[in-house]
């Protein structure tokens, strides 16, 4: 399966802009749905007239729109008026509405000037959203120089896959090896848990087993493989492998063993996609979508499509 509908929420930002640039870079991209959320820019207000800023946005929308059909695809454009609730939860409402698999975000850079990894929509979405995401990162250019730069130019040709050996983890393994762009696959297991050394040497010794034979399953399809297994904190452990191996993107499914007894996204992951240097894709199961999650239960928007 392709992501051949994605929605790319916008404000303007130079990090959205990015992600337009961007965007024709992900594998079988044919319709994209674009869409800027307008919510009052003073919360207690008692009277709003969103009208100036609607008409304000729909020109900006407009372009991006153009510079996304330039690269030969279907674009829908939308801007929504939020009254209530947040932006995040009219986002994840939209990607619901019109069967959307993957919302494509901008997350900040890790330079020591903003000091910000994720913005407070993204942290939203990734934490409480049932669609898969994929969060582009870029990094910010310092000492003088504006601008940012983009880590990678083809995110899904070496790919980084974390597993804990579940069934969640091994169907995103499936999903990146079944990519045609996808040239190559590393695969990392972090031992976290262990009373004894000797404990932690057994998992240790079993996980590399493991990674071993699904290495080979991965060359069987003619893409290269290499296993990391490691002790120490997972988050840190695979940012730490990623930027060693220099991969264009981390991929991980949402939650590991227990997710079904979780309302949020997992830990490691949330942690992974908050302190990665390069982009994140998070992958969800399709059981997820079948709960409820917070985030959508309030959605109330009204709409002024272009």
């Amino acid at each position: 399966m392709m992501f051949e509908r994605v929605l790319i929420p916008t404000d303007f930002s130079k990090y959205s802009l990015k992600v337009i640039e961007c965007i024709k870079e992900l594998p079988g991209v044919k319709d994209v749905v674009l869409v800027h959320v307008i919510g009052p820019m003073n919360p207690l207000a008692r009277v709003w007239d969103p009208g100036g800023r609607v008409e304000e946005a729909k020109i900006k929308l407009e372009k991006q729109k153009q510079s996304l059909e330039s690269f030969g695809l279907n674009v829908k454009a939308r801007v929504e008026i939020r009254m209530e609730g947040t932006v995040s939860m009219a986002i994840q409402s939209i990607a619901d509405e019109e069967k959307i698999p993957l919302i494509v975000m901008g997350a900040r850079g890790r330079g020591r000037v903003e000091g910000i990894f994720l913005g407070n929509v993204a942290k939203d979405i990734l934490r409480y959203g049932n669609t898969d995401l994929l969060l582009m990162r870029y990094m910010v250019l310092e000492g003088g120089k504006p601008g940012l730069h983009k880590f990678w130019s083809q995110p899904f040709s070496k790919v980084l896959c974390p597993t804990d050996l579940s069934e969640s983890a091994s169907e995103t393994i499936s999903f990146i090896s079944g990519l045609e762009t996808v040239e190559e696959i590393v695969l990392v297991h972090v031992v976290s848990m262990g009373e004894t050394w000797k404990e932690i040497e057994g998992e240790v010794v079993r996980a590399t087993r493991s990674l071993q034979d699904i290495g080979k399953e991965i060359e069987q399809t003619g893409k290269k493989s290499k296993i990391y297994v490691s002790v120490g904190s997972p988050a840190e452990e695979i940012s730490n492998v990623a930027s060693a191996e220099n991969v264009s993107l981390i991929a991980m499914n949402a939650h590991g063993k227990t997710w079904i007894e979780q309302w949020t996204v997992g830990s490691t992951t949330y942690d992974v996609a908050r302190i990665a240097d390069r982009p994140v894709l998070v992958r969800r199961p399709e059981q997820i979508n079948r709960i409820k999650y917070p985030l959508i239960e309030a959605s109330s928007y009204s709409r002024a499509s272009l």
